[in-house]
């Protein structure tokens, strides 16, 4: 990839994308900009390729990249806010009103009760501390290694080893009236 080869470029595109949206739709909250970002990270690897040292995994590399683009937009939105142009889409609750139809067959408490855990899951999620949030979804959603999260975060070992304990601590304790474990 290093000389321009388009065909790896999009091979690894292809086989990247979703985890850096799912990512990016994480720190930013936002599922609509998340692949705007994630077209911007893939730009960067391709303009950066020459760049890039086998120090480290590629991925480690890519969610780096991924994370700073997502916090460069927090950074812009907070200095630069808009309204929304989902905002009428949205219900009493602010949650959007379209949803979709979940493709098993489970019974309609079933349903709403798995609704409102993961409502409960993602406001969570959504109040963690931005860097206790991203080890975890790296950890728990990219299958990357606690090596590999301090090296995007860019911080030791031992604090993410311990970000990621205090976010499955903070889970745990706001979510067990909706969890029997």
């Amino acid at each position: 990839m290093k000389e321009g080869d388009y065909t790896v470029f999009a091979v690894l595109v292809n086989r990247y994308k979703q985890s850096v949206v799912n990512l990016i739709a994480h720190i930013l909250g936002d599922n609509i900009d998340a692949e705007d970002i994630a077209q911007q990270v893939f730009i960067q690897v391709y303009r950066h390729a020459v760049n890039y040292e086998v120090r480290s995994k590629f991925t480690t590399w890519l969610f780096t990249i991924a994370r700073n683009l997502s916090l460069n937009e927090i950074r812009r939105r907070k200095r630069h806010p808009a309204d929304s142009m989902d905002e009428d889409q949205k219900g009493e609750e602010g949650e959007f009103t379209h949803q979709y139809e979940d493709k098993k067959m489970v019974s309609p408490d079933v349903a709403l009760q798995n609704q409102e855990v993961m409502k409960q899951l993602k406001r969570v999620l959504a109040e963690l501390p931005e860097k206790q949030r991203t080890a975890l979804l790296l950890f728990q959603e990219q299958g990357l290694s606690y090596e590999e999260i301090s090296q995007v975060l860019e911080i030791s070992l031992s604090s993410t080893k311990s970000l990621i304990f205090r976010a499955r601590d903070t889970l745990k304790r706001e979510l067990r009236n909706y969890l029997s474990l």
